[in-house]
């Protein structure tokens, strides 16, 4: 098996800016494992405390922890295996990483049986600044997810082995750019799992249809959960879930949104707009429009003293 790039390992030592909130890049490195001389044990080796981020591109690998409550698998498929006493044994197949903490009670290493060798990217950063992300992302996409290959975090990685091949990584605020670059890529694909429409229940796209179509007119949502065929409670649990904000939050940003293209677009007034977007009273409205945005309807139209937008947008 030919590997898709050279191989090698690129390790950073940058003295200065250790004052700096900057992400510290250890090492990274695209490598070949086929022999049983490849295992890592996380409470012998002395580099730590580092972050290890490990992605396989071909050939699997194998990830032992001694406590399976300390590793999640976090997709629930089957590919946890139970190992002897209290082990937890998990294959790494092409398409699936994992996120570790160094030191800590894990294992990894080429499979003794195995007659494929093993292509992996891993990138090591230490913890300092990058620890709070780090612990977030594992929170939602567990510690051995399965990421898109051609997705933007594996890109990122890929980048960084690659600006490290040719000698371009070369002080301590390029590393940190690049490793705050994966770890915001990451971050964004944890948060996208569910977001994408695609992957939507039909009564959650359905919802959602309903709601641009009738935010003017909305009805209640215990009305809409039924005529989902949902209790309000899953309805409220199952959307949120995949949109990643409330009905009601959801129903509130696109009636702001349609208000801001009718205060610069109309010379209506502010009760006008707020019952033209689904508002009972001006006085709420204003209160919801200073919610989302900053500021008031009326300075918003005058952009006194503010800046001036064609449009703001949302998350």
């Amino acid at each position: 098996m030919k590997p898709e790039t050279p191989c090698g390992t690129y390790g950073f030592r940058f003295n200065d800016a250790s004052h700096l909130p900057l992400c510290s890049l250890f090492a990274v490195g695209h490598e070949l494992a086929d022999h049983p001389n490849y295992f890592w044990d996380g409470l012998t080796r002395t580099d730590g405390p580092l972050l290890l981020f490990q992605y396989s591109v071909q050939g699997e690998g194998m990830i032992e922890v001694g406590d399976p409550r300390d590793f999640e698998d976090g997709n629930g498929d089957g590919n946890s295996e139970p190992g002897n006493g209290s082990n937890n044994i998990t294959r790494i197949p092409a398409g699936r990483a994992f996120l570790i903490e160094i030191p800590s009670n894990h294992r990894y290493y080429y499979p003794s049986k195995s007659k494929t060798p093993w292509e992996f990217y891993f990138l090591l950063i230490r913890p300092r600044t990058a620890l709070p992300m780090w612990r977030e992302i594992v929170s939602l996409i567990g510690s051995v997810p399965y990421l898109d290959p051609d997705g933007l975090p594996i890109q990122r990685l890929k980048s960084i082995f690659n600006e490290a091949h040719n000698g371009k990584i070369t002080d301590p605020y390029i590393a940190s750019s690049f490793v705050y670059q994966f770890l915001i890529e990451l971050r964004r694909a944890a948060s996208d799992r569910y977001r994408e429409e695609e992957h939507w229940p039909g009564a959650i796209r359905e919802a959602v249809r309903f709601m641009n179509s009738h935010y003017h007119r909305m009805i209640g949502l215990e009305q809409l959960a039924e005529q989902l065929g949902l209790s309000k409670f899953h309805f409220l649990r199952t959307f949120t879930k995949y949109v990643g904000i409330t009905p009601n939050d959801y129903v509130n940003r696109k009636r702001i949104e349609e208000s801001i293209e009718l205060l610069q677009s109309t010379d209506w007034s502010i009760e006008t707009i707020a019952s033209q977007v689904g508002y009972s009273s001006g006085s709420y409205y204003i209160k919801v429009f200073h919610k989302f945005t900053g500021q008031t309807p009326g300075s918003f139209r005058l952009g006194s003293h503010v800046l001036q937008y064609n449009r703001l947008f949302f998350d």
